[in-house]
């Protein structure tokens, strides 16, 4: 970390654009939350894990000036997606994910391609044991695929890519609050870059990116140095317990659906969540 991007301590203070509520919103009148994959890079650095984080530019829609993981909605293409698979069948994944198998494929599918998409690392080789070295020669690419001009399938055939799914696990399931305009249904996944690949923040959805170990970036929201919505929260307060990503890789945590309940409080949001005592008192939230 330490470039232009670099979404670190150094950052004077934290701009978002709030979330915002709707009362009135019930589970029958919400919208259907829609599938979305997150990826949480991880790496051993000099102090401990380091893991890669994005700030999202501010003029974004959704959870606009705050910090993430890498990660996106589910694309209609990759439920079809006509790819080579290494690793774990579909049916693994649905039944870690709970979901069926055309879900599964698709939440997969999302995760490599979002991670390529939004920090250039790719997680795809020549062969079902290789890796790419470097994603420099995949700029176009990768350009191609954020505006949605080239499919990640046919990326992957027209480079004769193998897809790793073994270098990811699954993590973690969070579903937007009911009250919120835009709602997803989030499955969050764990791989350890690349040896020889590098993630930038070349994306015209990210303001700022670095690596940083969790505590480091739970110290950075609690200055108000950043901003950080409850399940990025929750999880880097999970990876905080780790040692090095052998320990993350080799863990196997249970994934229920998490589905945050909102209430007021003097007039103030409060969204509950399991472990959420630690979120509250401290740090910038992202409903300002």
């Amino acid at each position: 970390m330490g470039t232009s991007r670099d979404a670190g301590a150094s950052s004077p203070g934290a701009t978002q654009q709030p979330v915002m509520f709707d009362e009135t919103q019930t589970a029958s009148t919400a919208p259907t939350p829609k599938d979305a994959s997150t990826v949480i890079l991880v790496r051993d650095g000099q102090s401990g894990v380091e893991v890669f984080l994005l700030r999202r530019a501010t003029e974004m829609a959704f959870a606009g000036g705050m910090t993430v993981f890498p990660g996106g909605g589910v694309d209609p293409s990759d439920g079809v997606a006509d790819v080579r698979w290494a690793g774990p069948p579909v049916s693994w994944w649905a039944e870690r994910f709970g979901v069926d198998e055309p879900s599964a494929k698709a939440l997969v599918c999302a995760a490599v391609r979002e991670t390529f998409e939004e920090c250039g690392v790719l997680l795809a080789g020549p062969t079902e044991d290789s890796v790419v070295e470097s994603t420099a020669g995949f700029s176009e690419a990768r350009r191609q695929l954020e505006a949605r001009e080239l499919s990640f399938a046919d990326f992957l055939a027209r480079e004769n890519l193998v897809m790793r799914t073994d270098l990811l696990r699954p993590w973690a399931n969070w579903i937007t609050p009911v009250q919120e305009g835009r709602r997803y249904d989030t499955r969050f996944f764990v791989a350890i870059l690349p040896e020889g690949q590098d993630a930038d923040g070349e994306t015209s959805e990210a303001a700022e990116v670095a690596w940083r170990t969790p505590a480091a970036a739970v110290d950075d929201w609690r200055e108000r140095r950043s901003v950080l919505l409850p399940p990025t929260w929750s999880q880097l307060a999970t990876l905080e317990q780790f040692d090095d990503v052998d320990a993350i890789l080799a863990a196997e945590p249970e994934i229920s659906p998490i589905l945050p309940e909102l209430r007021f409080v003097d007039g103030k949001p409060w969204v509950l969540f399991p472990g959420d005592a630690g979120y509250y008192g401290t740090g910038a939230l992202p409903w300002g």
